[in-house]
Formats: C-alpha cells, sequence, structure tokens
C-alpha cells in the first residue's frame, strides 16, 4: 500500500531532521537508530506498537522551545511523553513522529512552604515530589498506582487521580500554574502561585488535554500538611453489589474517607499472592481509609463499622500499627503489577455515580459471561473510578479483538448511567473512537477548535483523543 505523501516526505528527510535537532539540543539528546528507537514504540498499552522516526530527550525548556521551532517548520507531528506509563496508548507514535521525553528534566526548582506550593520540571516522578517536601512535614497528595514511575507531565496530560483522590482531589485540583511551550516554540507562563490566578482558566484548558495543546515543561504544584494521623479498614463481603452498596451508604451519610478501595476476589488473591498483606478469602474487599486526629479517626471509624454492619460483612478488620497500615496499602498498590504475572489484561478507567456501583457491578459479571472473558475488579470506589482489568490472551488470535468489544461496551455502560469514558487514563487510542458515545457533534466541534487555536497544523500527539473520521479534513487541511 502507498505511503501517504506528508509520512513519505518526512521520511525521506529523516536525515536532514535529526541533522538539524542534534545541532540545536545537548549531545547526546537525539535518538534516531532504529534499534534505539524501538524502546519507545509503545507505552504501558503494549497491545499497539510504532516506532516513532526518532526520539528527543531535551534538558531544558529552552531546549523543548527549540527542538519545537524546527519540528514546526518541518512539520513533522510530535508526541510528548512523561514516563510512558499511560495505559490508554496516550504516547503511542506514528512512523513519521518524533517522540519528545522530559525524563531529563526532573528538578524542583522552587519550594515555598509558607505558601504551600513546590515548582519542579515535569520530568520529575509523582512520589519523588512528595519525597522532596516530606522531610518538612508536607506531601503532594494525587497519588496515581504508577506514583513510583510516572512522571508529572504525563499527570497534568491525564488528569491523574489516585487512591486518595477522594478527599483530596485529582492533579487539576493540586496544580498552580505551568510552564508550557506551543508546537510552534512560544514559551507560554499559565496560572502562577496563587489558588485562582486571575483572567481565563487555560490551566484547566490544559490539565487533561492530553497532549493535544503543548508540551509542559513545568509545573507548580499545591502540596499540603500530612495529617496527624490515618488509619484504614478492610471490609470483606460475599458479594461484589454489597460491597459496592456499602460504598454507596458511606457516601450518602457524609462521611468523607480519604480514600475508599474496591477489589474482587480475582484481584485480592493475586495481590494477597503477591504482596502477603493479609487480605481476607472474600468475594469482594473494601479498603476504607481516614484520617486525623486519634478522636477524629476513631469517630469516623464507628460510623464506618455501623454502615459497614447493615450489609453484613464477612470480616471487618482495623489496622492496629503502622506496619499494618503499610502493607494493606502496599497490596492495593500493587493489584495490576500482580495481575500481570498471571495474565495479560487491559485495564479500564470509566467513571460512574457511586448510587450506580451494584448496578455496574452486576452488568460487568453479567457481560463477562457473554463474552467469555474473565474480569478482575479493582478501583477508586469513592468516587466512581472503575479499574476492571479484563483478562484474555494476547497470543490467541481474536482474544485482544474480544476483549477490545468487551471493554467498549463497559464504557458505554458507564456513560449511559450517567459516567464518563475516562477518570484518569485519559482518551488517547484506546477510547477515541468512543468519544461519539459521550459527546455530541457540537460537543466534539467546541473540542476542536480549541485543539485548532492552539495547533493549528494539527501536529501534537497524532490520532489521539478524536475519532480520524471527525479529524481527517482538519489534519489534511493542515
Amino acid at each position: 500500500m502507498q505511503m501517504p505523501e506528508p509520512e513519505a516526505r518526512i521520511l525521506s528527510r529523516k536525515a536532514e531532521i535529526v541533522a538539524r535537532l542534534e545541532a540545536a539540543l545537548s549531545p547526546g539528546a537525539v535518538i534516531h537508530a532504529e534499534e534505539e528507537v524501538r524502546v519507545y514504540e509503545c507505552d504501558a498499552l503494549t497491545a499497539y506498537r510504532c516506532p516513532p522516526l526518532a526520539v528527543i530527550l531535551p534538558s531544558s525548556t529552552a531546549e523543548v522551545a527549540a527542538a519545537l521551532r524546527i519540528l514546526h517548520e518541518e512539520r513533522v507531528p510530535v508526541v510528548p511523553r512523561g514516563s510512558g506509563t499511560s495505559l490508554a496508548g496516550g504516547a503511542l507514535p506514528t512512523a513519521d513522529s518524533v517522540i519528545l521525553g522530559v525524563a531529563r528534566m526532573n528538578r524542583v526548582l522552587e519550594t515555598d512552604y509558607e505558601n504551600r506550593f513546590i515548582r519542579v520540571e515535569t520530568g520529575r516522578t509523582n512520589l519523588s515530589v512528595t519525597g522532596a517536601v516530606e522531610a518538612e512535614g508536607f506531601f503532594y497528595a494525587p497519588d496515581p498506582s504508577s506514583q513510583l514511575a510516572c512522571a508529572i507531565a504525563g499527570n497534568i496530560a491525564m488528569n491523574s487521580g489516585g487512591a486518595h483522590c477522594l478527599k483530596y482531589g485529582v492533579t487539576t485540583n493540586n496544580l498552580l500554574g505551568v510552564t508550557m511551550v506551543t508546537m510552534e516554540g512560544e514559551v507560554l507562563e499559565i496560572g502562577g502561585h496563587a489558588l485562582d490566578a486571575p483572567g481565563l482558566d487555560l490551566l484547566g484548558v490544559i490539565c487533561g488535554s492530553e497532549g493535544q495543546l503543548g508540551v509542559v515543561t513545568e509545573a507548580t504544584l499545591r502540596i499540603l500538611a500530612k495529617p496527624e494521623g490515618a488509619r484504614p479498614i478492610l471490609l470483606g463481603f460475599d458479594e461484589n453489589e454489597v460491597a459496592g452498596a456499602c460504598v454507596s451508604d458511606i457516601i450518602r451519610a457524609g462521611v468523607l474517607p480519604v480514600a475508599i478501595e474496591f477489589m474482587d476476589r480475582p484481584c485480592i488473591r493475586a495481590c494477597e499472592d503477591f504482596a502477603h498483606a493479609g487480605y481476607p478469602d472474600v468475594e469482594a474487599l473494601l479498603i476504607v481509609e481516614v484520617e486525623g486526629s486519634e478522636a477524629e479517626i476513631d469517630d469516623q471509624l464507628a460510623k464506618i463499622r455501623e454502615i459497614a454492619a447493615r450489609h453484613s460483612p464477612r470480616e471487618m478488620r482495623e489496622s492496629r500499627s503502622a506496619e499494618e497500615s503499610a502493607a494493606i496499602w502496599k497490596g492495593r498498590k500493587a493489584a495490576f503489577g500482580a495481575m500481570g504475572q498471571i495474565n495479560d489484561y487491559m485495564c479500564l478507567d470509566g467513571t460512574i455515580p457511586v448510587s450506580a456501583l451494584p448496578l455496574v457491578l452486576r452488568r460487568i459479571g453479567e457481560m463477562s459471561r457473554d463474552f467469555g472473558l474473565d474480569v478482575a475488579n479493582v478501583f477508586h470506589a469513592g468516587d466512581g473510578n472503575m479499574h476492571p482489568l479484563i483478562l484474555f490472551d494476547a497470543n490467541k488470535p481474536g482474544d485482544l479483538e474480544l476483549c477490545e468489544a468487551f471493554g467498549a461496551e463497559i464504557l458505554k455502560l458507564c456513560v449511559e448511567v450517567g459516567g464518563c469514558l475516562t477518570g484518569e487514563h485519559g482518551v488517547g487510542v484506546e477510547k477515541r473512537d468512543l468519544m461519539e458515545h459521550q459527546y455530541s457533534a457540537a460537543d466534539l466541534e467546541a473540542q476542536l477548535r480549541v485543539k485548532d487555536a492552539f495547533d493549528p497544523r494539527w501536529l501534537l500527539n497524532p490520532a489521539k483523543v478524536f475519532p480520524l473520521h471527525v479529524t481527517a479534513g482538519r489534519r489534511m487541511a493542515a
């Protein structure tokens, strides 16, 4: 099949493009050998792979701007990349694209404890932000399961959350300002150190924009004082739907734990075998954590025990020590890795109203039987952020396609009950063809116009977020 003209043109000029980039960037910042770029052919959605034209690893905002100016002139697509932990194909390259990775940009630029913010380069990992301030009694709240590896750049791109987002919010609730470089190489300062910056809320547009509008190189993040204490309780149930109803009742009662996490039997067993957290042998498990003073913790846990008792739990077990608390969370944080040891899986992240949990869990079970594929459920139950793990055999012909069809039906169900396609993983390539299920043509057109304004040549993070047939005309015109 004949290669599209723009792609053929770029590939034919690879040597010239690489030479221009090497002249503009630090030594060793440009990777272009075929065997070396293959390392970047996919992100954590490994079912899809495509080696890029080249990879660049700038060391500063100035280098990012210089590189983007060159790539804009050459009309070369650019795929921004943090740590490559995206589960939605958010950093998947095309054959004619250059990956722009921010991994070398990981410095702490400013820390202000009095005003409670930290400014970092966005290649810094999520967990290391807390590491930079915890000695002074502070922490950074968003805590994705991949926080040991994921970069702040990707957290901003996908508006990532985590187990503790029920109380503290997701990335957008903890992001104060950014330095962003446009595709033309212009450096923009958006937001600032204060909780509410004047002018248009462009920060709200950028957070969650999946690299479609620019490359974020620096971020000012809100840091919080550590609570006096925290304590989790394990609640075990004989049915998934009963556990879902318990979550709904806790939220309805006005109790606000810092986290409510759900795991079903397949996930419980995998996590227990992997982390030896002492999980009970039940069908469904809730980890509910509260924080504050000892009196506050005791009061909140008493209310949670009273609510849970109405649902006849098989087990109620409060953590009795810091070591037990750490083990409980080690099991939950290891869930995706533990499941990966026993099966190929696709991880979804549709979000639903908490009141719909029992219905959605029942329907997922029914669909699992219809499609003939097992599902393990692990998710942030407190804010309805579902993470069904659909198990399949990547080496069995047709299994991936069946898994994708199953996943699409789950995500459509999330939208139908009043939720949305994604809570924190983003749309990427995984959900782009489902966007029309959630948004009307007018809704999508409004989003496309924002993209037009920031990236009129449509070079940033190609083939993501929007259905390809919707954007075909814009890409051709650009």
